[in-house]
């Protein structure tokens, strides 16, 4: 009788299974917020608030705990350090599931997951990741605005003798190759005699 199991296979064996929610969760913790499908989001909540859970305890044996189940020292090391403490007055609940609509390809559910406590910190240091890019459209933009006013101000003769030298010419007809006539093999045989005597 199967009373009470309730793992998600999600069409992988076990230690395939337990591999992939192990990197899920440890994206989440570096990362802050992951987009991934429905299925496999609800399968690496349980184990990412259980990781909170030991993050919150800060003791030796919650953090080997932690270990053995991400593998990954640096990433015990900010789940204890940042991800844990903001949520110290929060009893439960850490992450949060929003969902996106389907994915192109297969149409399989899409969502991100996210931490409670940090949702705001992700809004805010996406725009500022951009403005640097806007920055740099802007001046490209007006670097282009400056060279068509140089352009303009040149005289009207050296503007029309620039264009006709950027102008390319059409190339010339090509002549037709001559085509080769094959001797008869007679002939050739014949030559050679000759060229020996």
């Amino acid at each position: 009788m199967r009373h009470q199991k309730n793992t998600v296979k999600l069409g992988r064996k076990e230690g395939h299974r337990k591999s992939m929610l192990s990197n899920l969760a440890c994206s989440l913790i570096e990362h802050s917020r992951i987009k991934t499908t429905l299925a496999k989001a609800k399968a690496v909540k349980p184990m990412a608030e259980k990781m909170v859970t030991l993050g919150k305890k800060k003791t030796l044996h919650a953090r080997r705990t932690a270990l053995a189940v991400l593998r990954q020292a640096n990433i015990v090391k900010i789940l204890f350090d940042q991800v844990a403490p903001r949520a110290a007055t929060r009893k439960g609940g850490y992450t949060r599931i929003v969902k996106l609509g389907q994915r192109i390809s297969d149409a399989s559910e899409m969502c991100f997951i996210e931490w409670v406590d940090s949702a705001t910190e992700v809004e805010t240091a996406t725009p500022v990741a951009k403005a640097p890019k806007k920055v740099a459209e802007k001046k490209a933009t007006e670097k282009v605005a400056t060279e068509k006013k140089v352009v303009e101000k040149k005289a009207p003769e050296k503007v029309a003798t620039e264009k006709v030298a950027t102008e390319k010419k059409p190339a010339a007809p090509r002549k037709p190759a001559a085509k080769k006539v094959a001797k008869p093999a007679s002939t050739e045989t014949e030559s050679k005699e000759k060229a020996a005597d």
